[in-house]
């Protein structure tokens, strides 16, 4: 059976809804990431997660998972390189809003956007309290770098600074999931973050930091990356891929249980 929303007809998903299945919702964007990272690789990572803990689910609870939502916002930097296509804050905060008020409408109720944009979380979060105002229905939203941190902090090579944007989180993940798209001979260290400090620790896996401020344009970078790729490996990335995706299928079981 499968697990794609858009393979199923109108009367399968309506026993899905009277099912009271679940909805995943992998979000990325389609950005530059460097000279050795295809530019969807945050959807990529997103998709795969979502898709693997929906068949990780099967015969547990039902779940569906609907195409991508392949732009968001980014910085306004990042189209220094070719590849960015970007949309405003509030522009993507309605697209996923009103993606999940169809969703509603025709009666699901446990919706879980699974985000692999590290600019995303902030919105996510918007967009989902706005729908609880207007609905009643509380939406969630989980990250791929947080469902994964733990995993990656016990087996990453690159120092605090590293894993930022290209660097080797993402391009660990990639190696595993999609290597063919990955020519790690243009990977360089160049940008490895290097603007830290004691509050700021370099990137969100070392730890965190006790306020917001938006790293892109504090340190100049050379080829549209943050971090050092070039100690990524494909053995880290289904590492960390396998800790994404079974955290991903906690947070569908506990939704399960809190909307009964």
């Amino acid at each position: 059976m499968s697990i794609l929303y858009a393979e199923k007809t109108s009367e399968e998903l309506q026993q899905f809804i009277d099912a009271t299945g679940t909805v995943l919702i992998p979000v990325g964007i389609l950005e530059e990431h460097g000279a050795h990272l295809p530019v969807n690789c945050d959807v990529v990572i997103a998709e795969r997660v979502a898709l693997a803990a929906a068949e990780k689910l099967k015969g547990r609870v039902e779940v569906l998972v609907l195409p991508s939502v392949w732009t968001g916002y980014t910085a306004l930097l990042l189209q220094e390189w070719a590849g960015t296509i970007r949309v405003p804050t509030r522009v993507f905060t309605d697209v996923v809003k009103h993606v999940c008020l169809s969703l509603i409408d025709m009666g699901l109720r446990r919706i879980l956007c699974v985000n692999g944009h590290g600019q995303h979380p902030a919105l996510l979060e918007t967009a989902a309290r706005e729908i609880a105002d207007e609905t009643e229905v509380y939406i969630a939203s989980a990250d791929v770098a947080k469902l994964a941190a733990a995993s990656f902090q016990q087996v990453r090579r690159s120092t605090p600074g590293g894993a930022i944007h290209g660097g080797e989180f993402e391009t660990s993940l990639m190696l595993h999931l999609r290597p063919d798209l990955v020519d790690m001979a243009k990977a360089t260290d160049v940008d490895m973050f290097r603007a830290g400090t004691e509050l700021i620790p370099g990137d969100g896996f070392a730890g965190g930091k006790g306020y917001f401020v938006s790293t892109w344009g504090m340190q100049e970078s050379k080829t549209g990356l943050y971090g050092d790729p070039t100690v990524a490996s494909a053995e880290t990335g289904e590492a960390v891929f396998g800790a994404a995706v079974g955290r991903c299928c906690q947070v569908v079981l506990e939704l399960q249980d809190l909307m009964r």
